[in-house]
Formats: structure tokens, sequence, C-alpha cells
């Protein structure tokens, strides 16, 4: 839908343990063919794998080693144009994980792993919302373009999503309440750690989770986004930062003190992004010379930079740039807690932290109540 943000994917780091152990995936699927080739992607130690196996008498295997469960996917491709790859989503964690299914992978069952069978639990347990949701996706793709151009109509249409969305908190927490020791309640207060209205709880309730979770590299880095956020509420000085422009050069937030700075995080490859930018570049031309500026973050890949500077020019972004290129660990990204893109952070001119995740028109109608008061 067209106001939600690229979700941090991956971020969610897994459990940690002194080495990496062996996990052992078999597979028996009956709509497979000999012959057939089944595809494993997962991400361990910030790297990205692929491994394939090839299904004799509809059954495969997968070996390997894996120090922290990671959400991944199990697929195999279409050969038939138009038609989508046969997919499974799941956790693959160090067990012997069986996967079983009468017909294809995307109606598969997991079993041995603890991991997936809480998360089962979970998505029955949330499984009313989400249906209501897939019902309101539904409609949403079936607006008329008219509809989709009322302003009234989408607002009225977007508080209805974000009512039902709501719903999903108290669920959340209450999975994490009842399940302590689970790596899914790492999952679930990660991404309740930037929600203003269930903050707190959900960061007594990480307080609250055994040694064995919070001690995890999950743990840790939840710890950090809570700190994050506590750190990056309205009203607060914006903690200063430096990183490179496009030309290696340090730019520091500070060396902007004395305008009103927008602190954009973006990135290349983010289609929301790339559509908020018009947006971003009519409020800079507008304010530019009454003390207002943009100070781009981006969250461009490593050895992506000319994917970067080609955006840039092809969006026509005439502010700062800066990024060290490193995807999700942006280390601003991190210090402001920012957990999906486009974000955005509005500072004053003594530094003060005044709104953030101004998009479409909040941006305009922030810029203009500050601007058109300093005219008066």
């Amino acid at each position: 839908m067209k106001r939600k943000s690229i979700l941090l994917v991956g971020a969610l780091l897994p459990f940690a343990v002194m080495a990496q152990q062996p996990f052992n995936l078999k597979g028996e699927v009956k709509s497979l063919l000999p012959g057939d080739k089944v595809y494993l992607s997962y991400n361990a130690d910030g790297k990205s794998i692929l491994d394939s196996a090839i299904a004799e008498q509809r059954i495969f295997a997968f070996k390997g080693k894996i120090k922290d469960p990671a959400r991944s996917t199990l697929y195999k491709k279409s050969n038939v144009k138009g038609v989508k790859n046969d997919v499974l989503s799941f956790y693959i964690e160090p067990a012997n994980i069986s996967i079983t299914s009468a017909d294809s992978l995307k109606h598969a069952t997991v079993s041995g792993s603890l991991v997936n069978k809480d998360n089962d639990q979970l998505k029955t347990l949330s499984k009313p919302v989400q249906d209501q949701l897939a019902v309101l996706n539904t409609e949403y793709n079936q607006l008329t373009a008219e509809q989709k151009n009322d302003k009234a109509f989408l607002d009225g249409f977007y508080k209805r999503y974000d009512t039902v969305s709501e719903s999903l908190t108290p669920v959340y927490l209450d999975f994490a309440r009842k399940n302590p020791n689970s790596y899914i309640s790492l999952v679930v207060l990660s991404q309740l750690a930037a929600n203003e209205k269930a903050q707190t709880e959900a960061e007594q309730l990480y307080s609250s989770l055994s040694p064995k979770v919070r001690e995890t590299s999950t743990g840790k880095s939840i710890a950090g986004f809570f700190e994050a956020a506590k750190k990056t509420k309205v009203g607060l000085q914006a903690i200063d930062f430096t990183q490179n422009d496009v030309n290696d050069k340090p730019v520091k937030l500070s060396d902007f003190k004395g305008k009103y700075v927008l602190v954009d995080f973006w990135a290349s490859w983010c289609g929301p992004c790339r559509k908020e930018n018009p947006n971003v570049v009519v409020a800079y031309n507008k304010y530019k010379n009454k003390g207002f500026t943009v100070l781009g973050v981006s969250l461009d890949q490593p050895g992506k930079k000319e994917a970067w500077l080609k955006a840039i020019a092809d969006d026509q972004l005439s502010w700062t740039q800066v990024s060290d290129l490193k995807f999700w660990d942006n280390a601003v990204a991190k210090l402001y807690g920012v957990r999906s893109i486009p974000a955005n952070f509005l500072i004053d001119p003594s530094g003060k932290i005044i709104a953030k995740g101004l998009r479409e028109e909040d941006l305009q109608n922030k810029l203009a109540e500050i601007f058109n008061a300093q005219s008066k």
C-alpha cells in the first residue's frame, strides 16, 4: 500500500551461540517431479546464502552449519510464464527440520523446529487481525484511479487500516509476556521498539525475557533499538553524527546548526523512498532560501555506490548526501533506530528534534507552519 515503508528485512538477528552448529533439512513434497531443483535462501553471519538441491522421488535435502536461527525461503521456480514461484518462508536453525506437503511448498508443514513451532502459534493468534488486513489490501487493490486520487477517501481508508493494524500490538505483547524463552518474542518486541504507544510496555517485557534470550545477538540489538528510540524522541537534542558524502568527505550533522534540517533516510533500491523524493524536492526548493535544508542518509548496499549516485541524479536531489554503503548496518540508521525507510527527522536551528516521520502533505504542512509563522 502507498504509505507503507520498506521494512527492515533480515535485521532481526537470531540466537547467538559459541560456534556454528549443523542443521539438516529434509523435505518431501508430492508435487515435485524427478529432477526438479529446489532452492534455499537465508542469511548467516551477515552473508546471503543460496543453496540448491535436486529432488529425487519427490524428496530433497539440505545440510549446513549455522550459528543462529534465521528467516529463510525455500522455493521452486516456475517454468510457466505468469505463474508465480512455489515459495515457503520459515526459520532455519540448528536442528533436524522436516518439511512435508501433499501438494506444494507453499502449503508445507514444518516440524522439528522450536522456533517455527512458536511462530506458527503466533500466526494462529494473529490470524483474525491478519485476515482483516488481507481484506483491506484486496479492497485497496480494487480501488479506482478516481478513488486513489481522492484525498478524503484515502484518508478514511488509511484510518481504517491503521486501526486494524494497531490491534496486532496487544497480540504481540501478550505472546511475549507468555513466552519469555522464545526467539519469536524477540521478533515481536523488536517490531514494537519504534512504536511510541507500545514502547514502554515492550521494553518492560524485553527486560522480563530470560537472560539466555536477552544475551543473544538479537536480544542485544533490540536493547539498542529501545535505547535509540528513547534518544530520538521529539523534543530531545538530535544526536550528532559524521558520515562521508558522495566525494568521500566527512559531513557532520552539527555542520548545519542554525538551519532547519530534514535528516532523510532513504536508498536507491527503496521504491517508496523514490516515490517520496519528488515531495522532498518540492519542499527543499520552496524553503531552501529561508533557512531549510535536507541531509540525505542512504542505506545503499556495499559496492553499489554507482546506483546511489545515479538515483541522486535521476531524482534531482541537490542537497548533501551521505552514506557508509552498509545497507541496514548503516551507522547513522542504527544510531537513530531506523528500522524502515523512508524515515526522517526534522531538526530545528538549535539542534532539537521537532518532528519525525513527515511524508507527503504532512511534510509540506509542517514546513508551511514553521515558515509562515516566521514571516508574520
